[in-house]
Order: structure tokens, then C-alpha cells, then sequence
């Protein structure tokens, strides 16, 4: 390893200083706003909105403070790289104190809570999940095709991909979806990243069951992800891909049934 230089060091903890400030402030004004939340509910979620937004900007200074120490230090920093982490499941958690988690909820089911972020507009929704989702897969990047995360990253990623639709009314954005409508771009930009990630989150559990953990839990996201998917496309009118999902749901489907038989027979038999 090459010696790091005195103004390289100097260099690098000045920043580093001066970054720390920054996410420092971000962390006090969330602590304002988390005492402001308590005392009036009602607009306590437009206040989730921008925590969540916070805590990305939290996430994006400690990417930086890791990029600082990889080119002045020559080494990566789990340490910051591990708060980025945290930061963005922060940022998820509060889109889902909003939304909900729930992969498998009906479209009525949560209208009654988006009604609650409706002056939040299409356009602020896309923009807010795409900057969560370029920090997601930046964190993950950073960390390195091997990391001890890995797989870990696909609950994250699943967790990203359920408040993504979970922000979308299916109900109202169904009747804007006119290219005359202002906002039109950023509409269907969001869709698109609905069908996305739905796809990639249901084939990146598959991967996790059948590479890491066989556990039957993973396979059932994975099928709950694609029900979802296929329930996005019935609203959409894409009947060819829904055919698709459909088929997808039988094979998964039978699999993970055909596993389960085989631990069961594998599994010694009580007495």
C-alpha cells in the first residue's frame, strides 16, 4: 500500500470535518421535526416526506465521505458506508409510516392514506423515489460485487420497491396519463419504475432462496412481488405481459411447492 501523504490526510479530515458538520445539522433539524410530528398528526406525514428526503441527503454525504477516503486514503470506509446504509432504511421507514409495507394491499387499501400527502404531487413522488432509488443502488455499489451485504441488499432493494408503488394513486394518475396533462413525463417515468422494479425484486429474491437461504420465505416475496406486478398491469391494460407474469406465478409457484414436499420428506419423522 502506497504511503499517504501529509496533505492527503490533511487533506481528507478537513472535508471529512467539514461533511460531519453538515450531516450533524440534518440530524438536529430531524429531531425538530420529529417533536413538531407529535403534537399535530395532521401534518405529520408531509413531515415523513421530508425526513425521508433528509435522510438521503444524509446518505449522499456519507457516500461522499467514503468516495474522499478511497481516493485520499486509498481504503473504503465500511464505517460510513454502514451509516448510508441505516440512512436510507430511515428514509424507507418513513415513506412506509406513510404508505405502509405492504407489498400485497389492495389499491383502495392505501388510497385513504395517500389522500393524507395529496398536495405532495406526481412529479415530487417521482422525483423523491428516484433519488431514494440512485442511493440505494449507489450504497450498494460502493460496498463491491462481494460484499458480506450482498444479500441483504435485496430486502433493502424490495422494501425500496414496495413504498415506489405504494406512492402511486393508481386511482388519480390513471385519468393524467395524457401527454397533454402537465406532469405527464414524470408519470409515467414512475410507472415504469413500478413494472422495474417489480421485476427485479421478485427475480432477486429467487436468486437469494436458491443461492443463500432456501428459505421458503424469500420464495413467497418473490411470488407476492409478481401477484403485485400483475395487479399493476391489469390497471395498465398489458395483457401480453400479464400473460407473462401469470406464468411466471404457476413455475415459481409449483417450485417452491415441490421444495417444501422435499424438506418435509427429507425431515425426520417425529415419534
Amino acid at each position: 500500500m502506497a504511503k499517504i501523504s501529509v496533505a492527503a490526510k490533511k487533506k481528507y479530515f478537513d472535508k471529512i470535518k467539514e461533511y460531519k458538520k453538515i450531516v450533524n445539522s440534518i440530524l438536529e433539524r430531524e429531531k425538530k421535526i420529529l417533536a413538531l410530528i407529535k403534537q399535530d398528526e395532521k401534518t405529520a406525514n408531509y413531515k415523513r416526506l421530508t425526513l425521508s428526503d433528509e435522510n438521503l441527503n444524509i446518505a449522499s454525504y456519507l457516500l461522499l465521505m467514503n468516495n474522499l477516503s478511497l481516493s485520499l486514503l486509498g481504503v473504503r470506509s465500511e464505517e460510513y458506508l454502514n451509516d448510508a446504509r441505516k440512512s436510507i432504511y430511515k428514509s424507507i421507514i418513513y415513506l412506509e409510516e406513510i404508505v405502509t409495507s405492504s407489498v400485497d394491499s389492495s389499491f383502495s387499501e392505501y388510497e385513504e392514506r395517500l389522500a393524507t400527502i395529496e398536495s405532495f404531487d406526481d412529479v415530487s413522488r417521482y422525483h423523491l423515489v428516484q433519488k431514494l432509488g440512485f442511493t440505494v443502488f449507489s450504497v450498494e455499489e460502493a460496498y463491491g460485487k462481494n460484499s458480506k451485504w450482498k444479500w441483504s441488499f435485496v430486502e433493502l432493494e424490495g422494501r425500496f420497491t414496495v413504498v415506489v408503488k405504494n406512492l402511486v394513486s393508481f386511482k388519480a394518475i390513471l385519468g393524467r396519463l395524457s401527454p397533454h396533462v402537465p406532469g405527464y413525463d414524470e408519470r409515467r417515468a414512475h410507472l415504469d419504475l413500478v413494472l422495474e422494479m417489480l421485476k427485479l425484486s421478485s427475480t432477486r429474491y429467487r436468486e437469494k432462496y436458491e443461492l443463500s437461504t432456501l428459505r421458503i420465505d424469500d420464495m413467497k416475496t418473490g411470488i407476492q412481488l409478481l401477484q403485485a406486478l400483475k395487479r399493476v398491469q391489469i390497471l395498465l391494460g398489458e395483457k401480453e405481459e400479464i400473460e407473462v407474469t401469470k406464468r411466471k406465478i404457476d413455475v415459481w409457484s409449483q417450485k417452491m411447492e415441490a421444495d417444501l414436499k422435499k424438506k418435509e420428506a427429507e425431515s425426520p419423522r417425529l415419534s
